[in-house]
């Protein structure tokens, strides 16, 4: 967002630099050795954002740019905020990977307990499926086409993503 023209921040050993507009890369900071992370790869895709948005808003209803924007900017921090979290809990305890587990510790820790349990089902019911997936394969021969796997992962995510929406719903409803 243009707000952020000309700050520079420092995160966590992290360098944060929004340039001037003039910089060869659309206005970005160049990210390399120096550790200074250009803004389009803080931020998730806009049109990802605008794309999630719009599936939970009615189909004549509009987006305008500021909100993408806005909601881009929040979702992005969002992330950080959570993954910083959880990735302090494994550099505490000698870990380099930080999997699902710590993610939901952290959204817990921080106080987003209903998304913890949230993710917590989704991951129990993500992990199951995957092991029956694996077995079937290995079972079939088969080691895991890649399509296969994408597609099967979509239809997961995609059956989650509705019973979370009527779970959210349920929850607005009663309260």
């Amino acid at each position: 967002m243009s707000d952020n023209i000309g700050i520079n921040l420092d995160w966590e050993g992290l360098k944060y630099n929004f340039a001037a507009a003039g910089a060869a890369s659309g206005g970005s900071a160049a990210s390399g050795e120096d550790g200074i992370i250009k803004e389009q790869d803080r931020l998730l895709p806009i049109a990802n954002v605008g794309r999630i948005m719009k599936q939970i808003l009615p189909p004549n209803a509009k987006i305008s740019k500021e909100a993408k924007e806005t909601m881009q900017e929040c979702v992005s921090e969002f992330i950080s905020f959570v993954t910083g979290e959880a990735s302090d809990k494994c550099r505490k305890e000698k870990r380099k990977t930080v999997n699902g587990d710590d993610i939901c510790w952290a959204l817990a820790t921080l106080g987003f307990d209903n998304y913890a349990e949230q993710l917590k089902r989704y991951l129990h019911r993500y992990r199951e499926q995957e092991g029956e997936r694996t077995s079937l394969n290995r079972a079939a021969g088969n080691h895991g086409e890649k399509e296969e796997t994408s597609n099967y992962r979509s239809a997961v995510q995609a059956s989650l993503l509705k019973s979370s929406r009527e779970e959210r719903c349920e929850a607005v409803l009663k309260g």
